[in-house]
């Protein structure tokens, strides 16, 4: 009997779980819904129909109840059926430079890894890393971090260093989806983008806060003047405590090596040189940007073409049927338009106008006012993303400089506090092409920023006013 009686309740259980996830996306639904029909009273359709847009993108992307490719096309196409923007701005994001930036380096992970020089790279990396789990995770932060002082681009780094990683994850005995595996290309990926937010040409927003600053202010930004205000501590500190919140999320045994002596006496081979020849003019035309002008997205284009063709020898040729991961494509370019559309409808300026009029600013009171600003800026970025805050925040620093007290250049300061602490994925397009070159859950990244985001709000933020203040900054 008790037999009998126990198998109707395993198949009402197995009944009750899509269920429950159907009223889950139900509810997101209906929330989204009221918000934006109780945002219509204070906001223009476009702005309340695009916080809904926002809210319910981001709890989709946060929860994994659906494929995160879904809400980015679906945004796209309510956008258009709505009418919020025009299309050029719905679609910017398969115009973006990142967008582009992302597909070439798909295409040269694929290259990368059909040649075999990721091989090669596993083998030069493996001398020096050592043979402990804690040692390996150290010394791959604190590569990828000096990558960052060489590479100005962070989809760029990204681009390099995730495929050698995922190889030297595989030489070591780390299968897809062990917390090894997951550490080291986590360890790769943040320790080449967190970090670089302290050195001026290392991260797409600090050069927008600095072409900013000197277009509007006349305050060009000093490269060692910006790296003391900020590397101390948002550059060593965040990194310390990334490979301690890296460890304790992600541990796992020692690495085990796996013997290839014969290969290492193999000479290179003529994809092999090749491949280093198109990615060494790669690297050369994104280190000399400044002079020729033309985009990082563009320049990884026009490489991964050479990779691409037929008889190149550097890809295989199914690279674009089976290598190449669309979805997250088109999760990039929804992310992209997204933050144009909610630019374009005046969402952002409307949520710091209304925030100013309400944030409790204090007359003679430098440290709270401080305090107060980087919320604000990092509401800002939770809205837009992390390009979004020097865009909304710097055309209006001299006004909060005279709401608070603080000089403008402290003003335009503080949005660096903000934009370095990242709470979704969604905010930034290097973590998002680093999930799609390793192959890791949005979800153990999602984990990473938001401990990395209360860490950062509850130490270093406190650490970061204190260092300021020996500078003098307020």
């Amino acid at each position: 009997m008790a037999k009998d009686s126990g198998q109707p309740i395993a198949a009402t259980d197995s009944q009750d779980k899509p269920l429950m996830h159907t009223m889950k996306i139900l509810a997101v639904f209906l929330l989204t819904t009221l918000l934006s029909w109780g945002l219509s009273f204070y906001l223009t359709l476009p702005q309340s129909l695009s916080a809904g847009l926002l809210f319910i993108c981001i709890l989709f992307w946060a929860t994994s109840l659906i494929p995160a490719y879904w809400p980015a096309l679906g945004l796209l196409a309510f956008a258009m059926v709505a009418k919020l923007a025009p299309p050029e701005v719905i679609f910017s994001g398969f115009q973006s430079s990142t967008f582009w930036l992302l597909f070439s380096g798909m295409v040269f992970g694929a290259a990368i890894s059909h040649t075999g020089l990721n091989s090669r790279a596993t083998r030069l990396l493996r001398m020096v890393l050592g043979q402990s789990y804690r040692g390996t995770i150290i010394k791959i932060a604190l590569f990828a971090m000096l990558l960052a002082f060489v590479i100005p681009s962070g989809i760029g780094r990204i681009v390099l260093i995730v495929p050698i990683i995922a190889s030297l994850a595989d030489h070591f005995g780390y299968e897809q989806g062990s917390k090894g595996r997951q550490g080291m290309l986590l360890a790769a990926a943040f320790g080449t983008f967190l970090p670089a937010f302290s050195i001026l040409p290392a991260n797409a927003p600090n050069m927008l806060l600095s072409g900013m600053a000197e277009a509007l202010y006349s305050m060009p930004a000093s490269y060692g003047g910006y790296l003391l205000l900020h590397f101390p501590i948002l550059g060593l500190a965040k990194l310390a405590l990334l490979i301690g919140v890296i460890l304790w999320l992600f541990p796992d045994k020692d690495p085990v090596e796996k013997s290839d002596e014969a290969s290492t006496k193999q000479p290179y081979s003529e994809a092999e040189r090749r491949l280093f020849i198109v990615l060494g003019g790669c690297l050369a035309l994104w280190f000399t940007d400044a002079w020729h002008h033309i985009s990082a997205g563009w320049v990884g284009l026009m490489a991964a073409l050479v990779c691409l063709w037929p008889s190149s020898g550097l890809t295989s040729k199914n690279c674009l049927d089976k290598d190449i991961q669309y979805t997250t494509l088109f999760f990039a370019a929804g992310i992209i338009g997204l933050s144009a559309i909610i630019a374009y409808s005046g969402l952002g300026k409307v949520l710091v106008d209304s925030m100013t009029a309400v944030i409790p600013f204090v007359e003679d009171s430098s440290l709270t006012n401080l305090t107060l600003l980087t919320l604000l800026s990092t509401c800002v970025a939770v809205v837009t993303n992390l390009a979004g805050v020097p865009a909304v925040m710097t055309p209006m620093a001299e006004h909060l400089a005279d709401i608070t007290g603080l000089s403008t250049y402290t003003v335009i300061m503080s949005q660096v506090l903000a934009f370095s602490n990242v709470l979704l994925p969604y905010q930034a397009p290097p973590l998002i092409t680093a999930i799609a070159l390793g192959r890791l859950s949005i979800s153990a990244v999602s984990k990473v920023c938001l401990l990395m985001f209360v860490l950062t709000s509850l130490i270093l933020l406190p650490l970061d006013f204190i260092w300021w203040k020996t500078l003098a900054m307020y």
